[in-house]
């Protein structure tokens, strides 16, 4: 039998629909935990830009496909992050498996989501927490506009009302971190910074079971 090192970072997950701000929290909270002496990563998801390229070509026509890209680059990246965490590093991240299961798994027919929603909670590591990042569909757009010339296809405004849907449904049923992200800026720092408290001072990681076969959709989600 396999013993399994048990982590001793936190992998802290970061989401929102786009143009929640969550690259911008991250940077801000990145800095302020290194002043404190905490050693800290960032990451975001999709890690490969290549992968990234072809899941979000394929994302309009084809969430399945799309689905299959980011979940490739979530298996090839496991190993840098277990590193990192069983290193004692906490890593914060943007984006995570549940942004595939937004806005991939929720389009597609429901055993296939169902299918799709088991297979990520066995190739990904566990968070230890997650902060969704609020913001409505209008508001998100209009700042995705003005930062960019272009919109990419999930930057649609029923798209992105569909995943705040999706995402306020996550939040509840997991427990979620939720901060309201029409604050400005330093308010949603400071109140992301806050709630994770509790977080970052918990117990060691608790050993992750070896995923010997998928779970069953009457466990939790």
């Amino acid at each position: 039998m396999t013993i399994r090192k048990v982590p001793k970072g936190r992998l802290i997950i970061l989401e929102g629909i786009d143009g929640a701000g969550k690259s911008s929290v991250q940077r801000a909270l990145i800095r302020r935990w290194r002043s404190r002496g905490l050693r800290v990563v960032a990451r975001r998801e999709p890690a490969d830009p290549v992968l990234a390229r072809q899941a979000v070509a394929a994302g309009p026509r084809d969430p399945a496909l799309a689905a299959l890209y980011f979940t490739l680059d979530r298996i090839l990246a496991r190993p840098a992050v277990d590193r990192l965490l069983q290193d004692g590093t906490t890593v914060l991240q943007d984006r995570s498996f549940y942004s595939t299961l937004v806005y991939q798994g929720s389009r597609l027919p429901a055993r296939q989501g169902r299918e799709l929603n088991d297979l990520q909670r066995i190739i990904a590591p566990p968070p230890d927490a997650v902060v969704l990042l609020e913001l409505g569909a209008t508001a998100a757009l209009a700042r995705v506009v003005r930062g960019r010339r272009h919109r990419s296809p999930i930057e649609r405004l029923a798209l992105l009302r569909a995943a705040a849907k999706e995402y306020r449904s996550l939040a509840r049923r997991e427990r979620w971190i939720v901060v309201d992200a029409s604050l400005p800026l330093p308010g949603v720092v400071e109140e992301v910074d806050r709630r994770l408290r509790p977080s970052m001072r918990a117990a060691p990681r608790a050993s992750q079971r070896s995923p010997s076969r998928p779970s069953q959709r009457g466990r939790r989600n």
